[in-house]
């Protein structure tokens, strides 16, 4: 599947402008969602999602963009994360982007450069949450979404962006 969109200006591609609004629309519905659904949306890590999705079917810098902004803009919305906690997220999630396009221009294996990212962006998260938890700078346990979750969300996510994520890396 080749990448056409309608661009702004020669320079915004249409598809990334409404991958973002899409992405912080639904980041900004997650907890009336979670309430209304009566379902803890927030276990399919939907920031992530939006990033996943933005990798496929965006563009590298789009995804640093949403990677750095879902985080920021919950946070501004409805304060949620904290701040310390909305650092860490998009840490993790900059930190995912980065390992995914430094694996696979090496090994060329999308799924495994994209579980790597994941799993490597995972296990920083948690090192420093430990560390904000320790300076008191955060509350709560280390682990919150159980580890069998995130194992499989992040298999479903990483066959997705295998399966529809172009051989020729866009940039």
């Amino acid at each position: 599947m080749k990448a056409h969109s309608i661009t702004i200006n020669k320079r915004i591609p249409l598809r990334g402008i409404l991958i973002d609004i899409t992405a912080l629309t639904f980041i900004y519905f997650i907890p009336t969602l979670s309430h209304m659904l009566n379902l803890p949306v927030y276990l399919i890590e939907p920031m992530r999602l939006m990033l996943i999705i933005a990798m496929v079917h965006s563009s590298k810098a789009n995804a640093y963009f949403l990677a750095l902004t879902m985080p920021l803009f919950s946070f501004l919305i409805s304060s949620h994360p904290s701040f310390y906690k909305m650092l860490l997220i998009s840490f993790e999630l900059v930190l995912n982007v980065f390992v995914f396009y430094l694996i696979v221009d090496r090994v060329k294996h999308v799924f495994t450069a994209i579980f790597a990212g994941i799993v490597i962006s995972k296990l920083v998260y948690y090192a420093l949450k430990f560390g904000f938890i320790g300076l008191a700078l955060i509350g709560g346990s280390l682990v919150s979404t159980p580890l069998f979750i995130q194992l499989i969300t992040a298999m479903i996510y990483s066959t997705y962006l295998a399966l529809f994520f172009k051989k020729e890396l866009r940039s």
